[in-house]
């Protein structure tokens, strides 16, 4: 029997994180924080990854706290669209 071909998509992967650079048009660098544990030690680390986002209206500063949705491939790096502002900057 063949497999039955549905329409519907995989659920987006779904990041919060810290702006850290808003210099390029449309796109701001977003600083993801996880804590991971240790495998040999057991003890938590922090990994920082940067994501590269779309920002369409440029409207995001530097210290804004903001929740990245997973898109299709934009450019070379971006892979990534800003979905909403979580918290200004201060």
């Amino acid at each position: 029997m063949a497999e039955e071909i549905t329409n519907e998509r995989n659920a987006r992967k779904i990041r919060e994180g810290l702006v850290v650079s808003n210099k390029m048009n449309q796109t701001a660098v977003i600083a993801v924080v996880e804590r991971v544990r240790h495998a040999k030690y057991d003890k938590f680390v922090l990994r920082t990854k940067k994501l590269y986002a779309h920002d369409a209206e440029n409207d995001v500063n530097i210290g804004d706290r903001v929740r990245v949705m997973e898109i299709r491939p934009m450019s070379k790096l971006k892979r990534w669209r800003i979905v909403e502002i979580l918290e200004r900057a201060k």
